[in-house]
């Protein structure tokens, strides 16, 4: 038997990552309007272009490619944002999952700087390890990103190099090129203390400290 990549609904104190669908677009497009200063080099879809951004979406989901997630607010019951398992690798068995990134993940700017993003990290990175089994987890962002470098570091996940001309850039103005990809990892001999950490860090954002 192969194995599926789907993504249940993952719920946590500060977020609730529910599977992508039609359901989220409304908040979203009121999301990605906000304060578009934050998405330098990352791709977030304008208000008329979120319908499109779901249906994308949802192929690259019956690829076996992607599970897409909307980040949902606990607080407001509002999507704020959107994230993703992506590339599934299979190398000693099609039963077995074991590498996955985290990625297509964006967060409207009244989100940012919450808890969310190391809450949805959490959840993602536990299902991932503790229920597929998974071997490695890993994140990449556009090597100028010094922004969403640092969101990446700051979940745990540990710099391993920078590949160069790997991806599209999502850079203004930049249609057609490849950009430089930092990539950043944690594996599942890592896990328990990224988990530890990150349980204490949503914690403080929780009950209101950081």
């Amino acid at each position: 038997m192969s194995f599926v990549l789907e993504g249940p609904v993952l719920e946590g104190a500060l977020v609730r990552l529910e599977p992508l669908d039609h359901g989220h677009a409304a908040a979203l497009s009121v999301a990605a309007e906000e304060n578009r200063g934050t998405y330098a080099f990352t791709w977030v879809p304008r208000a008329d272009e979120v319908g499109a951004y779901i249906d994308a979406q949802l192929e690259r989901a019956a690829s076996g490619r992607l599970a897409p997630y909307a980040q949902v607010s606990v607080a407001t019951g509002r999507a704020v944002g959107a994230t993703a398992y992506w590339e599934p690798r299979y190398w000693l068995s099609d039963a077995q999952l074991d590498a996955v990134e985290v990625g297509f993940t964006w967060l409207g700017a009244s989100a940012q700087g919450t808890g969310i993003n190391a809450e949805a990290k959490l959840l993602l990175f536990r299902h991932a390890f503790e229920q597929w089994h998974v071997s490695r987890v890993d994140l990449k962002t556009d090597a100028r990103n010094t922004r969403s470098r640092a969101a990446i570091e700051s979940v745990g996940a540990r710099f391993e190099g920078i590949l160069r001309n790997w991806s599209r850039s999502w850079a203004p103005g930049e249609e057609g090129h490849l950009r430089d990809s930092a990539i950043f990892s944690i594996t599942k001999e890592e896990w328990p203390d990224r988990r530890e950490r990150l349980e204490k860090r949503v914690a403080g954002y929780a009950t209101g400290g950081r």
